[in-house]
């Protein structure tokens, strides 16, 4: 027969025996018992949720039966607020539309899955050795397995920017894993100096949802041992993720160059004036096999001789986000247009990040003189 709930909402009689209530499943019946098998799961910290209701299979037809026969009984949302409601009660947490944990409800077989709300957390960092790539990088040949190219640790390389800051911040937050989201990247052999390159790091599946971030920063700059360090944590949102992430924030960069014979600084000094405005360049043959290859143009505003001994120059550029530096210097058999080796053979042989200009510093740059490049 129907349960007592479903007999209000029904004018109609079902005849038979059944051994629960066939619209709702006797899920009604059972509601107090699945709101505390779920609120027992909900053992870690969180301020509100929302219960959601999965349709598949007899459920499914039953919703599907009840609309053919022009019935207006909206089981879906009958057993979700009788559960929300349950739930509040049990644990004292708010029902929200953003919630901290969504609570997926399947009346067909009565399980239930968690999905927790990551948490997000903007900050800069520091990069201050070579060959640390910025996230996780897998052996190609294992595919992280383990082997002898990567002698059994199933990385390109041992160290990552993202589980040197990752490995403190799962454990404070007693979290799942984390994922870091950079403003770009440097490369592998580059450092990153300065202020640092912003970041957000979305911690997943967390059981801590607040934790003290100037306790966190102090863990991960110790547990990276003057590797990476970072600084200015602060509490973020999922909409910071691309926000950094498409943030195109101007880069200025050290370089070390070196050329196939000596140069005299007035020849230098007056390539790169040529070099400074507008840089055509096509996707590095180097990153071909991971990038589309496509023409980019980008700028170049500002470019300074910091030392020169012959064949050697360390040389500073400010150039818009996305500029390969590299490829400024070598040419990359004229993939970038202009570049340094136009004038004489030249490549990097060390390169460092050390700056990543925000829009405040953006804004004062613009009031300087474009046309007076110092050198």
């Amino acid at each position: 027969m129907l349960c007592e709930r479903c007999a209000e909402k029904l004018s109609f009689e079902l005849k038979g025996e059944f051994e629960a209530c066939p619209i709702c499943c006797g899920i009604f019946e059972r509601i107090d018992e699945i709101a505390l098998k779920i609120s027992e799961r909900l053992n870690f910290e969180f301020e509100s949720f929302q219960v959601g209701i999965k349709s598949e299979g007899s459920f499914k037809a039953v919703q599907e039966f009840l609309e053919l026969k022009g019935i207006e009984y909206d089981l879906k949302s009958e057993i979700k607020e009788e559960l929300q409601a349950k739930i509040r009660n049990l644990t004292g947490r708010r029902i929200s539309v953003e919630p901290d944990v969504l609570i997926l409800f399947n009346p067909e077989d009565m399980s239930f899955e968690l999905s927790i709300k990551p948490i997000y957390i903007y900050g800069r960092y520091i990069k201050r050795i070579r060959n640390i790539s910025q996230t996780r990088w897998l052996c190609g040949k294992c595919d992280g397995k383990g082997c002898e190219i990567c002698n059994y640790t199933g990385k390109r390389y041992l160290y990552s920017v993202e589980e040197l800051i990752s490995t403190p911040a799962i454990e404070l937050f007693e979290a799942k894993d984390a994922v870091l989201h950079g403003s770009g990247r440097e490369d592998v052999d580059a450092r990153m100096l300065g202020n640092g390159r912003p970041f957000v790091l979305e911690i997943l599946e967390p059981k801590k949802r607040r934790v003290d971030l100037a306790e966190l920063e102090e863990r991960i700059n110790s547990f990276c041992g003057g590797k990476v360090s970072v600084k200015g944590l602060n509490y973020a949102t999922a909409g910071d993720v691309e926000r950094v992430k498409e943030g195109r924030f101007r880069k200025v960069y050290r370089v070390k160059v070196v050329f196939d014979r000596e140069l005299s600084r007035e020849e230098l000094e007056k390539a790169l004036n040529e070099l400074i405005g507008e840089i055509r360049q096509r996707t590095p043959e180097r990153v071909l096999h991971r990038r589309a290859d496509k023409l980019r143009i980008r700028r170049l505003h500002r470019a300074e001789i910091l030392a020169h001994f012959g064949k050697i120059a360390v040389l500073k550029f400010e150039a818009d986000a996305g500029l390969y530096i590299k490829e400024l210097v070598s040419g990359d058999c004229g993939r970038t247009e202009p570049n340094l080796s136009k004038y004489f053979k030249a490549y990097v042989e060390k390169l460092d990040v050390i700056d990543v200009l925000d829009t405040v510093e953006e804004e004062k740059l613009k009031e300087l003189p474009d046309d007076e490049p110092k050198l």
